[in-house]
């Protein structure tokens, strides 16, 4: 491969503007605190800045990891910081009422108490989206509304505190000197990535999200599909609530995994995958979150005014999406920085002969779901 060729696979990748954005963002905050890249080894554990962001990101990536197969099949799930909320709350509620809350037994089990009711959450979104046919903003939005009236309930109102060392190790403890959470992530993220890349499971979510009617024609059961990737989005959800409450050794009902919905859905629009469904991206919605909370960071750093810091996020946030978008770039920077790799991602798909059109009329309509 020339070098010519190199460079235009380069700026031709998919990630390049995010990770773009990404170092840029990073950057920026080194004149307002100058040791912002360095890490330091104190007490066995590493700390610094960019420790401080992963750790910190570790919910928004679970979240947005699981929030990608879910818009990838062209739907989306509004209901998982409800869903976060209710596991924390689930498993923090569960280990107050314990004699011993350092009891590796009783934290298990919360844990998986408060993962089961995230996956039976993910279950009730499948199934009123594929089953029932309801939109899924509108499905989801049931469990968003009712699911902090439920998490509320769990906690009576008020945020339950509990001192338990299991327990506080999973978001806000350190193994081989890195946060544990880190381990958490990197796990649920090269699973995912195995089960989409490595096996056909990935191929069919893309089937389903680009084209769903003709899916079902071929034999692919895409209302299965959908149902198991809103149990998995739930599932992360779940994990990301346990990390939440774990970090602060509480169970807040009301703001646990406030929003962060919203930033999960921006994040894997960052990340370049499409909300209308089809192809996606983990490793860019992993960046996208990144960008996110590397955002958030910066906000705090420079001394944005805390009542402009979402209006500066929307606006660098939209500053990215136009950087993405191939017209926009060959528009301000001309038609060399705005093409694409081929006409892979812009070509419309040639018009289907008439007796194939014909004969696909035709064909019976298997029920396969």
């Amino acid at each position: 491969m020339t070098n010519s060729s190199r460079w235009r696979a380069l700026t031709h990748h998919h990630l390049l503007w995010p990770v773009a954005v990404l170092v840029f963002l990073l950057l920026v905050n080194v004149p307002f605190t100058p040791d912002f890249f360095s890490v330091r080894m104190t007490g066995g554990h590493l700390y610094g800045s960019l420790v401080s962001i992963v750790l910190f990101g570790s919910p928004l990536i679970l979240v947005a990891v699981g929030m990608t197969l879910v818009i990838a099949t062209g739907g989306i799930d509004l209901s998982v910081g409800a869903v976060a909320a209710i596991t924390g709350a689930l498993a923090c509620s569960y280990i107050s009422d314990q004699a011993d809350q350092s009891a590796l037994s009783g934290v298990l089990l919360a844990m998986g108490l408060g993962l089961l009711a995230a996956v039976v959450c993910g279950l009730w979104n499948g199934f009123l989206v594929a089953r029932m046919g309801i939109q899924p903003i509108i499905a989801t939005l049931i469990i968003m509304v009712a699911g902090r009236g439920v998490a509320q309930l769990i906690t009576n109102g008020q945020i339950i505190t509990i001192n338990s060392e299991p327990y506080k190790l999973i978001g806000g403890g350190y193994w081989l000197a890195l946060p544990f959470s880190v381990f958490v992530v990197a796990v649920v993220v090269a699973v995912t990535v195995a089960l989409t890349r490595r096996t056909a499971l990935g191929l069919l979510v893309e089937s389903v999200g680009g084209n769903a009617e003709a899916s079902r024609l071929v034999g692919i059961r895409s209302r299965r599909i959908k149902i198991m990737v809103y149990a998995f989005c739930a599932l992360c959800a779940g994990i990301a609530g346990l990390m939440i409450s774990s970090n602060t050794s509480a169970a807040d009902g009301n703001n646990a995994g406030l929003w962060i919905e919203l930033d999960a859905i921006l994040a894997v629009v960052i990340g370049g995958t499409s909300l209308l469904g089809g192809r996606f991206s983990i490793g860019g919605t992993v960046v996208g979150a990144l960008v996110i909370q590397t955002l958030t960071t910066t906000i705090y750093t420079i001394g944005v005014p805390t009542q402009t810091n979402l209006v500066f996020k929307a606006a660098v946030v939209i500053v990215v999406c136009l950087l993405q978008s191939p017209k926009f770039r060959a528009k301000v920077f001309g038609a060399k920085f705005g093409a694409r790799s081929g006409a892979k991602g812009n070509a419309k798909p040639a018009a289907a002969p008439a007796d194939t059109a014909a004969a696909t009329e035709a064909a019976p309509k298997m029920e396969v779901s």
